[in-house]
């Protein structure tokens, strides 16, 4: 059985991770997180997925290394983790009443392997008010999540519908990370 470590930092990731019995460490990588704004946005969450994983599969060379990033793309805007309460209130101001995408691009580093994937989930918010808005950013800690939302919290309340895989939008695409990491393991 080959280490598993996770390159994140992301309490959601490890807990998704954990609720499918995968066996693995933590190692959290310095990385400056800048996406390049050159690539297609699947492609650039890939990459930042793959920076966060190379830095870590470099100190463990046997070991299978899983980085990943999540971004909401809406009208083929990148929202990423809000800068303040504010950023959080214009987020989801935009979300309301609107589909958007969550993307959540994913690396597994193994020896000289790098193999690349993403996962698109649509979803769609009902109307908010103003002072649904402000409760939220006020109580359900916004800042770590992009796009200003965690739907396994309080942000389930603001979701209509969906398409595509829950998980992803919680943070990381369990079900097709762990088909792909069969042939390592």
């Amino acid at each position: 059985m080959k280490k598993i470590i996770l390159a994140s930092q992301s309490p959601r990731r490890r807990e998704l991770m954990e609720s499918v019995n995968i066996n693995f460490t933590i190692e959290v990588s310095d990385i400056e997180e800048v996406i390049d704004e050159s690539l297609p946005v699947e492609q650039a969450i890939e990459q930042l997925a793959l920076q966060k994983a190379s830095v870590i599969a470099k100190q463990h060379k046997q070991a299978v290394v899983i980085g990943a990033d999540t971004v909401v793309l809406y009208e083929n805007q990148i929202l990423g983790k809000p800068k303040d309460l504010d950023d959080a209130y214009r987020m989801l101001s935009m979300l309301s009443g609107h589909t958007h995408k969550v993307i959540t691009g994913v690396a597994i580093c193994h020896e000289d392997n790098n193999e690349l994937f993403h996962e698109v989930t649509e979803v769609t918010f009902y109307e908010l008010s103003d002072d649904e808005i402000n409760r939220y950013i006020t109580t359900a800690r916004p800042l770590d999540k992009a796009g200003s939302y965690g739907i396994q919290g309080l942000g389930k309340l603001f979701v209509k519908e969906m398409h595509g895989d829950y998980c992803n939008v919680v943070g990381l695409p369990i079900a097709q990370l762990n088909q792909r990491l069969k042939k390592y393991i």
